[in-house]
């Protein structure tokens, strides 16, 4: 497949704008949960204390960070429900001493709540990053047009509990449904008043496509420029790659059976993360940040010489 072109966007957010397509944009992971999958507990403090999480944030903007995503809930199936209070007193401090010290950071909050939304913007957040595309509380779409932030929509099949009992997806049947499915999550959006140029689509790895299915997707992104709207990626640690260094030749003796770590994806998540940028990805959203600014280095000079 011949790489994308990959598209320029303005994209509008709370107060400022990002020109998106001259290179890839790097959004750094900041969790500050006990639980979730990959780093659940490694920046959260029992007592909401935001040091160890602002810590992890200065490296990331250090390591050349243009976006901080922060969470205080977890999505993986069998996580820990949160109220939107709860969720609130996890992020609402970190955001406050992330803009203390570094006052122009870019901060997105990841929640599908709309009360935490309005609160992390109110805080001096940026961005609302909802798993849901804005399905799991329909006050989300109206609360964004409201704060007029910017805007990610990701696709989400089904919710974490029921992803182990999907049915699962041919893999012709992969983007299609992302694609119809999406468009209903745009149409909602923009019904409810956000405006076009503040919404950028993420097709969700992981989010209710069960391993192998998550390849079509990645071979197929470059269809998300139907939408004219900037892509997100967000590939980083997901299962999926794990699942396919277990299953290599080379690699299967080596691992003796384990389930590579989160630390031994970082290869994976880079090839991943290549791919992606070439096929048209505006974005990255990853754990890992100073070797996703190194692969969008090339991959974006990849892009120039076409």
């Amino acid at each position: 497949m011949p790489f994308a072109t990959r598209i320029d966007h303005e994209w509008r957010l709370r107060t400022r704008s990002l020109l998106l397509g001259q290179r890839t944009l790097i959004m750094g992971i900041l969790n500050v949960t006990p639980d979730s999958f990959s780093d659940g507990g490694h920046f959260y403090s029992p007592e909401h204390s935001p040091n160890r999480a602002l810590a992890q944030a200065l490296t990331m903007l250090d390591e050349g960070a243009d976006i901080l995503d922060i969470g205080g809930e977890s999505t993986r199936p069998n996580a820990t429900p949160l109220t939107p209070a709860e969720e609130q007193s996890r992020i609402l401090p970190v955001i406050a001493a992330i803009l203390q010290q570094r006052p122009n950071t870019i901060l997105s909050v990841d929640t599908f709540h709309a009360t935490t939304a309005r609160r992390a913007i109110e805080a001096g957040a940026e961005i609302v990053n909802d798993v849901s595309g804005h399905l799991w509380d329909p006050a989300m779409s109206t609360t964004c047009a409201e704060l007029h932030c910017g805007a990610i929509l990701m696709h989400t099949r089904g919710r974490p509990q029921e992803w182990p009992h999907l049915p699962p997806l041919a893999p012709e049947e992969v983007v299609p449904l992302v694609l119809t499915e999406l468009a209903q999550r745009l149409e909602s959006a923009i019904t409810a008043g956000i405006p076009p140029d503040k919404i950028v689509v993420d097709p969700g790895f992981g989010f209710g496509k069960i391993l192998d299915e998550n390849y079509p997707l990645l071979a197929q992104l470059d269809q998300l420029r139907q939408f004219n709207l900037p892509i997100l990626a967000g590939a980083s640690r997901k299962g999926f790659l794990a699942r396919t260094l277990t299953q290599h030749p080379s690699l299967s003796a080596l691992l003796n059976g384990n389930i590579p770590s989160m630390e031994d994806r970082l290869n994976a998540t880079t090839a991943a993360n290549t791919a992606a940028i070439l096929a048209g990805a505006h974005v990255l959203r990853t754990h890992d940040v100073r070797p996703a600014v190194e692969a969008a280095a090339i991959a974006d000079q990849i892009l120039a010489a076409i």
